[in-house]
């Protein structure tokens, strides 16, 4: 892990952290840790050598490289063979007249002492390539191999924007994406494992992956994808795991007390499971089973609510009341008994008691749904109703 933080304006200690943060809920750890902004004396020694050598001269106080006049191939793992006329490149400067090293300077000297055999960015570098390969050369240094990837595009094919997702790390991850998911959408841009393979972890990306494979065009990033296959993820977990995730954004609402039912929360995760394709749609989802008091469109009141069903409401609520047991096979003997008494069709009822409860109109089956909402509120809420 290099961080590459020569530009002390625009580099912060709280931008470091979240980095180091992202990387690490990524599953993407480090062996050794580098901060360019420690090693500026080492570049001031390569530099010096350079001057010394006369590869280099002082404008004011900053070191310049000459540049020879030449041609540079450069064969790239990905684009086959580059080259280019150095005529083309002005002399580039080393050394800053502040002091700090350029991107180019730091990278090629610390990619050197690394022993970094291959360097692979995007193609938006590959004008710094040349370049850096007069810096190897006048160095010392053997050049690595390089592999210039093609960029992210969004569904219109233009550069990704932070509209079309090209945020941070740590914007996924409060959106209720979970890293395993977002690693593999990541690999899939560009590369592909064969066999139509989409869901493939880490571990097996690794043993697959060929930078011969990688795509010369650039790939569309989907937002669509990437939730369902986030969605896909999540209907894998068990629900302990699933349920363990979802707990710090329920406690982030309000909607968990220091003593909630585990298991309960558990069941309820069980549920829905299925339907959510992120952390935060179980909290979209779910909403009604927490809050006290919850909203009914003007579209849901007038389609599911507009007939008076106060009376088949309120025998419900008293049959549910008097219950000993409120499982949903329970639940719906009951409900099925009294709409069978009053002569009336269950699919007349369904609708209007599911958007009385939870304020939806779709969700999991009615009764599952009226089991993990518990009676207090379930028979509250009907027997409360208004009908306007």
């Amino acid at each position: 892990m290099r961080i590459e933080d020569t530009d002390q304006t625009r580099s912060k200690q709280e931008y470091l952290d979240e980095i180091l943060d992202s990387m690490k809920w990524l599953g993407l750890p480090w062996d050794e840790f580098y901060k360019q902004s420690d090693r500026f004396d080492i570049y001031r020694k390569y530099a010096q050598q350079l001057l010394e050598e006369g590869k280099a001269f002082k404008d004011g106080e900053a070191v310049v490289l000459k540049i020879l006049q030449k041609q540079i191939k450069i064969y790239d793992l990905i684009r086959d063979e580059i080259v280019i006329d150095t005529k083309e490149i002005k002399d580039q400067v080393l050394m800053k007249s502040d002091g700090s090293p350029t991107y180019s300077f730091a990278c090629v000297v610390d990619d050197a002492l690394m022993e970094i055999s291959c360097v692979i960015r995007g193609e938006d570098h590959i004008s710094n390539t040349p370049k850096q390969i007069m810096i190897y050369e006048a160095l010392g240094f053997k050049p690595p191999k390089f592999a210039h990837l093609p960029l992210i595009l969004d569904d219109e094919r233009a550069r990704l924007s932070k509209r079309a997702g090209a945020v941070a790390v740590t914007d996924y991850r409060r959106q209720g994406f979970l890293s395993p998911a977002i690693v593999n959408y990541l690999m899939l841009l560009g590369w592909a494992p064969g066999n139509n393979q989409e869901i493939i972890s880490l571990e097996s990306a690794i043993k697959k992956f060929s930078i011969k494979k990688v795509n010369k065009a650039g790939a569309a990033f989907s937002m669509d994808k990437l939730i369902w296959l986030n969605g896909q993820y999540m209907k894998q977990m068990n629900t302990d795991d699933l349920t363990a995730l979802l707990m710090p954004f329920l406690q982030e609402k309000g909607y968990l007390s220091a003593d909630f039912d585990r298991q309960r929360l558990k069941s309820i995760v069980n549920l829905y499971k299925g339907r959510i394709s992120t952390l935060t749609d179980f909290l979209a989802w779910t909403d009604f089973i927490f809050l006290d008091e919850i909203k009914i469109s003007e579209e849901d009141q007038h389609k599911y609510l507009k007939e008076n069903k106060s009376q088949e409401f309120k025998l419900l609520s008293q049959r549910l009341f008097a219950s000993s047991s409120f499982d949903a096979a329970t639940v719906e003997k009951i409900f099925r008994e009294l709409v069978a008494e009053m002569g009336v069709k269950a699919s007349d009822l369904v609708h209007p008691i599911r958007v009385a409860l939870t304020g939806k109109s779709i969700g999991p089956g009615l009764f599952d749904t009226m089991a993990v909402l518990g009676k207090d509120k379930t028979v509250a809420r009907l027997k409360n109703f208004q009908f306007q």
